[in-house]
């Protein structure tokens, strides 16, 4: 499982690279002005309904019942079910893009009411809408085609994928002058890569022998299974997308620049999340859907244990980074062009605000992963609903004197809101939440609290060290920070942990799971170091 992390996570390592190309030039070129204001509300709206309708809600509903079809009746009949769901996510996807083509000005009044006030900035984001919104039917196709691949233990293209979203972007944006202006250029960037993504997981799929037919749907049992769970899905991933609605109405109203700032921010906390967070729970998810479809109760709690500790290891030093030095990082990575030093101030200042929720967000899918194996979409809904109720109410409550920082804390908020409940009602039902610790995880936050301190007093050193350079002062700064802050974290958690736990990590899911358990029950409680299991299984010792 780990070398499979390893491989979604190195792959989307390449992407966020690439993405972060993708920034830097989309900050040189379209800076945080009117224009960026725009494409970013053209660029965010069909990301929500993606995230409803493909990668959140329906990745949750559809992986597990893939896999618990290629597991109980072969690859001819989990072929079969996706064939006929793909058909039925077209179709959706066909009313939906012609329901949104028709009625764009309505849609980003709605969703960005601010713009009214802005009549220029307003008919860009329309027209730019019009342009980005297609490529969610793209996408959704993508998001299914790569649930079948991962299902089937191949990772690599999926995960792979984004990387074109970048590189699709980045080409036009270097001929924008093209373009009637540098928003044009990026939006037909966005469309472009949808397809790309399209070909790429296709072709994938048709090699091993699993391409999609777009089979007439059926209403029959499995089907009917799929749909209870997507019901529920698509609530909470509605829910959790209305929070993040509610900063771009809320930032609308804000002044010029505000969106920018969210994203800038939200691009490079996004990072760890992507690498880290979606890297575990892509794997995560078909391996404890396989695992418990196979009656492997003990392997699927240690496989979710390892993803939980993993998790940890690799996102504690980025916590630490983006609320230690958040404005050098700004600057060193985007500060040029259009972008100037203020517009870095308020993006550190956003990011930091976004750090303080980011173990939480990197966690989050290893702790519905459980819920989401077993077919239970109903309690990630219960626990996501809640968590937006409190984390819409703050970002009212802070917009007036934070401005886009407050909408940042709020969401970060929200997270740890949210990630608590799953860990409460999983203890409720019995199932494994976390085979971390209590001692670990300390650990691994005083080693994170350490590295936070050297950054935060390294830059004050280095600011007056290098006080006498005219140019790359920050980013100079930033390379020589992060060099040593890895080893130091390195180091530090060796030290505060050891050889053992390293080996425990890397060690093989299954051959654990074939170990004998211990020979006492242990009280399923995860801040004891155990992974509780269901049906009152003794947990395992990871």
């Amino acid at each position: 499982m780990i070398k499979r992390i390893a491989t979604v996570g190195g792959l989307t390592l390449v992407s966020r690279v690439t993405g972060f190309v993708r920034d830097v030039v989309m900050a040189a070129v379209l800076g945080a002005g009117p224009i960026a204001d725009a494409f970013f509300v053209a660029f965010r709206l069909p990301n929500h309904f993606r995230a409803i309708l493909a990668e959140g809600a329906f990745n949750a509903a559809f992986v597990p019942a893939y896999a618990r079809t290629l597991e109980e009746s072969g690859s001819k009949d989990a072929r079969l079910f996706a064939d006929r769901i793909a058909a039925a996510l077209l179709l959706i996807n066909i009313v939906l893009l012609a329901l949104a083509m028709f009625y764009t000005p309505s849609v980003v009044s709605l969703l960005a009411p601010g713009l009214d006030k802005d009549p220029e900035r307003y008919a860009l984001a329309v027209t730019l809408t019009r342009i980005t919104f297609p490529s969610l039917l793209l996408v959704s196709i993508q998001t299914l085609i790569s649930g079948e691949l991962n299902a089937n233990g191949r990772f690599a293209a999926a995960a792979g994928a984004p990387i074109l979203l970048n590189i699709c972007m980045v080409m036009p944006l270097a001929v924008a002058y093209g373009f009637p202006n540098a928003g044009y250029a990026a939006a037909w960037g966005v469309l472009i890569a949808g397809l790309a993504q399209v070909l790429l997981v296709g072709f994938d799929a048709e090699r091993i022998g699993i391409g999609l037919r777009f089979r007439l749907p059926r209403l029959d049992q499995r089907t009917r299974k799929f749909l209870t769970a997507l019901g529920p899905a698509i609530i909470g991933a509605g829910g959790v997308q209305l929070a993040l609605f509610a900063d771009t109405v809320i930032a609308s109203y804000l002044p010029t620049g505000a969106l920018s700032a969210l994203y800038y921010a939200d691009r490079i906390n996004q990072l760890p999340i992507g690498v880290v967070g979606i890297a575990v729970g892509t794997v995560l998810l078909p391996e404890m859907s396989r695992r418990l479809a196979a009656g492997d109760t003990r392997g699927a709690a240690i496989a979710q244990a390892r993803g939980i500790q993993l998790a940890l290891l690799l996102t504690v030093p980025c916590a630490a980074a983006s609320v230690a030095i958040p404005e050098l990082i700004m600057r060193g990575l985007f500060a040029r062009g259009a972008f100037t030093a203020q517009d870095a101030a308020a993006a550190g200042a956003t990011l930091a605000a976004y750090s303080i929720g980011l173990l939480p967000f990197v966690m989050l899918r290893s702790f519905t992963a459980p819920f989401y194996a077993r077919g239970d979409t109903v309690t990630p809904v219960t626990a996501a609903l809640l968590a937006v109720i409190v984390n819409v109410a703050l970002k009212v409550a802070l917009m007036g004197r934070f401005a886009q920082v407050g909408l940042a804390f709020a969401t970060s908020a929200g997270a740890w809101i949210n990630l608590t409940l799953l860990w409460l009602f999983a203890r409720r039902r019995g199932f494994a939440v976390s085979g971390a610790g209590l001692k670990p995880v300390l650990k691994l936050f005083l080693a994170g609290v350490i590295l936070a301190l050297a950054l935060y007093f390294g830059d004050r050193l280095l600011a007056g060290t290098l006080a006498g350079l005219k140019h790359f002062r920050d980013e100079i700064s930033l390379v020589v920070l992060l060099t040593l802050g890895t080893f130091l974290y390195v180091a530090t958690v060796y030290l505060l942990l050891g050889k053992a736990w390293f080996k425990m990590l890397v060690a093989d899911v299954g051959e654990a799971a074939e170990a004998p358990p211990p020979a006492e029950p242990v009280t399923p409680d995860p801040l004891r170091g155990s992974a509780s299991l269901p049906d009152n299984t003794p947990p395992p010792n990871v």
